[in-house]
């Protein structure tokens, strides 16, 4: 009886897991200045549904991004970065949104401060 429970947990566990495709894309993040563009990114596409883990990466001005094919997509990534102020691949930030950001985080902020 335990052997035959520990089976169908196995199965099911085996079949659950079944069908999610994990992707890992580079989206080109141009826009970025600085760490708090770093966190605001990394913590916003942590809110998007799908998302598991983005990393910016400053001296290249990318960003990593591995996510849920099922859940979320390329488009959806691209959108929600840009409604955060920032440029993302040729999705152009969005202009509210980039016009709320920190000093710091505006093109060319940097080398005012």
């Amino acid at each position: 009886m335990r052997y035959r429970m520990l089976m169908v947990l196995l199965s099911l566990s085996l079949y659950v897991g079944c069908g999610e495709e994990n992707i890992s894309v580079t989206v080109m993040t141009p826009t970025i200045q600085c760490g708090m563009c770093q966190k605001t990114i990394e913590m916003g596409l942590g809110k998007l549904e799908g998302v598991g883990r983005s990393t910016v990466d400053l001296a290249t001005k990318t960003t990593q991004v591995s996510f849920n094919s099922e859940k979320t997509d390329l488009a959806k990534i691209e959108r929600a970065i840009s409604d955060l102020g920032y440029q993302a691949n040729e999705t152009s930030a969005n202009s509210d949104a980039y016009e709320a950001l920190p000093a710091c985080c505006k093109i060319g902020g940097m080398e005012k401060m």
